[in-house]
């Protein structure tokens, strides 16, 4: 098996049994986004408890990319400490905008680095994106403090 197929296959699996699908409460705060270009759309919940994310559901329609990738990103967040999770989007997003060029750290983005290869076809970045930028946005929606990103200058 080659690591396309291993990353293709992550990717499927994440999409046919999503994790922390389905919205749930209590939550902080809600947010829809959407991806015209795809089609993809997702509402998402989280709750803050403290300084870490305490939860993470959402509700999603769209493509495999968009969905396996909320998916996974849940599961890197829940639990751990907001500013790691901040971190973790940052290194998430820096890959998927190398062009395929950016080797990712397995140990920090898990199954995250199936992505890689779909960051070789920037129509499909804003479908792998969707799920995180919409947590970013519902911390912010939820009161967090977040550090500053190379997006907030626009």
């Amino acid at each position: 098996m080659t690591v396309e197929q291993l990353y293709q296959d992550i990717i499927l699996d994440h999409y046919r049994e999503k994790h922390h699908a389905g919205l749930r409460t209590p939550f902080g705060a809600e947010v829809h986004h959407v991806n015209p270009s795809c089609g993809d759309e997702l509402t998402l919940r989280v709750a803050v408890d403290g300084d870490a994310i305490g939860d993470v559901s959402y509700d999603a329609e769209g493509c495999s990319i968009s969905q396996a990738s909320t998916s996974v990103m849940c599961d890197l967040v829940i639990g751990r400490d907001i500013a790691d999770s901040m971190a973790l989007f940052e290194e998430f997003r820096h890959m998927m905008e190398g062009q395929g060029q950016v080797v990712p750290d397995e140990d920090r983005l898990e199954d995250g680095i199936a992505f890689a290869g779909v960051a070789q076809f920037p129509a499909r970045v804003k479908c792998a994106m969707l799920g995180w930028s919409a947590l970013r946005d519902a911390l912010i929606r939820a009161g967090v403090e977040l550090p500053a990103t190379p997006d907030d200058k626009e």
